[in-house]
C-alpha cells in the first residue's frame, strides 16, 4: 500500500476484487453518502443501492452496487456487498429490460405481485443504468 492511501477489498458472492492505491471511496450509505480517505477512523456502515465510487491516481472507477456492508479499518476497506458490477460489466439492454418488468409490474398490480420486491428490482435496474450511461 503506498503512503496516504487506502486499499479496498470488495467482496460479493460470485467475486472478489482487490484495488490498491485508493485515494477515495464514495459509498452510498443507508444514512447517506459518504466518502472515504486515507488515514479515516474505523468505520462501519450499511450499504444501499447505489454507486460506488473509487478513485485511484488519475482513475475513477465506478460501480453498480445493489447494498452489503462497509468497514474502514487501518487504511483498508472491506465491502461485502450483494452485487458490485463495474460499468464494463453492466449489459444496458438486460437492465432496460429489467427496469421495464419492474415498471409493468408496478403499473399493473396484478394479484399476488410481491410490490417490495418489484420496488427493488427497479432500484437495481435504474443504478445500473445510470451507472453504465455516466460520462466520467
Amino acid at each position: 500500500m503506498e503512503k496516504n492511501s487506502l486499499d479496498v477489498e470488495i467482496t460479493t458472492p460470485k467475486k472478489q476484487i482487490s484495488i490498491d492505491a485508493v485515494e477515495a471511496c464514495s459509498a452510498p450509505g443507508v444514512l447517506g453518502r459518504f466518502q472515504i480517505m486515507a488515514d479515516h477512523t474505523a468505520f462501519l456502515s450499511e450499504l444501499e443501492i447505489g454507486e460506488l465510487d473509487v478513485d485511484v491516481r488519475d482513475q475513477k472507477r465506478k460501480y453498480a452496487i445493489s447494498g452489503g456492508f462497509l468497514e474502514v479499518l487501518d487504511n483498508h476497506i472491506l465491502l461485502l456487498l450483494e452485487s458490485c458490477e463495474s460499468r464494463d460489466e453492466i449489459d444496458v439492454e438486460r437492465a432496460r429490460k429489467a427496469k421495464e418488468r419492474a415498471e409493468r409490474r408496478l403499473r399493473e398490480k396484478a394479484p399476488g405481485t410481491d410490490i417490495l420486491r418489484a420496488e427493488m428490482a427497479l432500484a437495481r435496474a435504474m443504478n445500473r443504468l445510470r451507472v453504465a450511461e455516466k460520462v466520467i
